[in-house]
């Protein structure tokens, strides 16, 4: 049997590295599945998805001229099953509830952010000016002695 870019296939998983896993199809060829296309979900360690020796579907994604083989699980399967087996779910960030919706927030916001603005830059005014004036060396005294 020909393999063919698109094609759905059974393998068995014979191997598991840190960026993926290679996969050894039902002709005896050996693909690479990257870590990017094993789940639809964060991928943080292949051993949550993956087992060696374990069967697998996976697509054929392309076939290079060197004749280096790029499988994907997570094309071949529908999402519901490409979940890790005993991980907890990934913490998503959730924006925070939206309050009020009054559109002078914003200008609420910008007018305190300008305001802490002008008082950091007076600080920073203000500090250089004590560092300018002590310890110079510097007297200016009037008149001659």
């Amino acid at each position: 049997m020909q393999l063919e870019v698109g094609a759905i296939q059974s393998g068995k998983v014979t191997g598991i590295k840190n960026f993926g896993a290679f996969v050894e199809l039902t002709d005896g060829t050996v693909g690479m599945v990257h870590i990017s296309e094993v789940a639809n979900s964060y991928v943080k360690d292949l051993q949550d998805f993956l087992q060696e020796g374990q069967e697998v579907k996976v697509k054929v994604l392309s076939i290079s001229p060197e004749g280096k083989i790029s499988l994907s699980i997570k094309q071949a399967e529908p999402i519901e099953n490409s979940k890790p087996k005993s991980a907890p779910p990934p913490n998503v960030w959730k924006p925070k509830p939206v309050q009020n919706e009054d559109p002078t927030d914003f200008e609420g916001m910008m007018a305190k952010f300008k305001q802490q603005s002008e008082e950091k830059i007076a600080d920073v005014k203000r500090n250089k000016e004590a560092h300018r004036g002590s310890g110079g060396g510097y007297s200016h005294r009037g008149g001659r002695g």
